[in-house]
């Protein structure tokens, strides 16, 4: 290798390293990459991609694809910061949104699997004054099965009328950087009227906000504090928080929200309309360690942090919980004659659960687990089909709810990897400070080029890559 090319081949290999991490048995195994340059699968996804950032729907976002444990597709496109001319990277840290709801359920898994929760226990075990009463003066028991189904009876400010019950109150959505703490906002939460009987409807809410509360309670710790031992540590996570530090704050995606011509950049107090009311977002929240820590709402992570939970989700808890109170976190809870939000879709603890695929036309199989966040996300796992994707895009409402993330999931399922594809699919070499470590990956051997547009490293006639970068060149043996 000549000297003028060693610099670049180090850059290749750094750029590797960030994704190619071998874990202890007691951590959670990280999915191998397995991503051929120039498959089905990612010209249909980079077309979709492609095409909405072309379309002015989404300004970044960052795609991940894995199946059976492996990822066939990863990519970071589009501008994190459109001002700054910043592009996505695969460390580009994102806003979660309700994406959020999905740690914090798995952080209440995890406590039942240790014993210091029940699912049928009342909220009042550990939240003793939290006791919100029904419009006619009852005060019922609510349970954290209720909480984590969404059927507690409790609501979002921005799904009422400007002088709802929780508007008067003061309730944060968890967004708003709202200068009140989480005991301020359950105590404005509960003296606001249930909506209904726990257990005999079902609303969207600020159940999974309350659920923080009891997280922190029976760990004996902050919020903050059990996200971290219960959730980020286990599955190995090294972004997920609350808060971005001072020396991040330029990896996190600038949020831009659905606007003619083009998406509008937030303001530091934004409203934006929405179908029932408008939602309001402080994007400096990120920012603010003094801001409450919303398990609805607030939490900060990478892509791959996201692919991580939900591959814990999909094997059965990983590291968190066993198989069988993931069976039950995965099973509808709801009620005879009680719909979720969305048509074909029922509610388990954590996310929706699709029941009927031709009520809402996706190709996804039954039993498909999935939930999305208002900054712009969206991930679902289909068990049956051992797949898991990650949608994290810096635009609302389109990379929740749009064109956007349909078309990523048609392009999935209309190209996923079959057979002999992912027997053929490269492996995944570990690259360590100098040294270059993996199967079939001797130490006295070396790519054989490296395209640094992509940082594409083929060995063997074997092809995988990382982040878009500017420079290319080969290398010589």
């Amino acid at each position: 290798m000549t000297n003028k090319l060693l610099p670049l081949f180090r850059m290749a290999l750094s750029a590797v390293l960030v994704l190619s991490l071998a874990f202890s048995a007691s951590q959670a195994k990280e999915p191998p990459i397995s991503t051929p340059i120039s498959t089905p699968l990612a010209v249909a996804v980079d077309k979709a991609i492609d095409t909405a950032i072309a379309e002015n729907r989404i300004v970044g976002t960052e795609v991940i694809v894995a199946l059976d444990g492996k990822i066939v597709y990863r990519r970071a496109a589009g501008l994190a910061d459109r001002e700054a001319k910043t592009p996505v990277q695969e460390d580009t840290l994102f806003r979660l949104a309700s994406v959020s709801k999905a740690f914090t359920s798995m952080a209440v898994a995890a406590l039942i699997e240790q014993g210091k929760i029940g699912l049928d226990d009342p909220v009042t075990k550990y939240l003793p004054e939290f006791t919100p009463k029904t419009p006619d003066g009852k005060t019922p028991t609510i349970t954290i099965r209720r909480l984590l189904s969404h059927t507690a009876g409790l609501n979002y400010g921005f799904f009422e009328k400007k002088d709802g019950p929780y508007h008067k109150a003061g309730v944060s959505d968890g967004l708003d950087n709202s200068g009140i703490s989480l005991e301020e906002n359950l105590k404005r939460i509960a003296s606001a009227p249930l909506l209904f009987e726990p257990g005999t409807g079902w609303q969207y809410s600020l159940a999974v906000d309350v659920l923080g509360a009891v997280v922190a309670k029976a760990n004996g710790t902050t919020f903050q504090e059990a996200m971290r031992q219960l959730v980020a540590e286990p599955l190995n996570m090294k972004d997920v928080g609350f808060v971005v530090a001072e020396k991040d704050r330029d990896r996190l995606a600038v949020p831009y929200y659905n606007a003619s011509p083009q998406p509008l950049r937030m303001a530091d107090d934004q409203y934006i309309p929405t179908s029932d009311g408008r939602i309001h977002c402080v994007p400096p929240q990120a920012f603010n360690p003094d801001a409450y820590p919303s398990g609805g709402g607030g939490l900060i992570a990478t892509a791959h942090d996201v692919l991580l939970l939900l591959e814990a989700i999909r094997t059965g808890g990983g590291p968190i919980a066993d198989a069988q109170i993931m069976k039950e976190m995965n099973t509808d809870q709801l009620a005879p004659g009680v719909h979720c939000i969305m048509p074909g879709f029922g509610f388990g603890l954590g996310w929706a659960i699709l029941l009927d695929p031709a009520a809402t036309k996706t190709p996804q199989s039954p039993g498909t687990l999935t939930w999305s966040g208002a900054y712009g996300n969206q991930w679902f796992v289909d068990p049956a089909k051992k797949l898991s994707v990650v949608i994290l895009t810096n635009t609302t409402f389109e990379g929740m709810n749009g064109k956007f993330p349909d078309d990523v999931r048609d392009a999935v399922y209309a190209n996923i990897p079959k057979g002999e594809d992912m027997m053929n699919a490269p492996k995944l070499y570990t690259f360590t400070g100098k040294d270059i470590k993996g199967d079939d990956f001797p130490l006295d051997e070396r790519p054989k080029t490296v395209d640094v547009a992509r940082i594409r490293i083929t060995y063997d006639r074997q092809t995988f890559y990382t982040v878009e970068q500017a420079q290319c060149g080969s290398l010589d043996e």
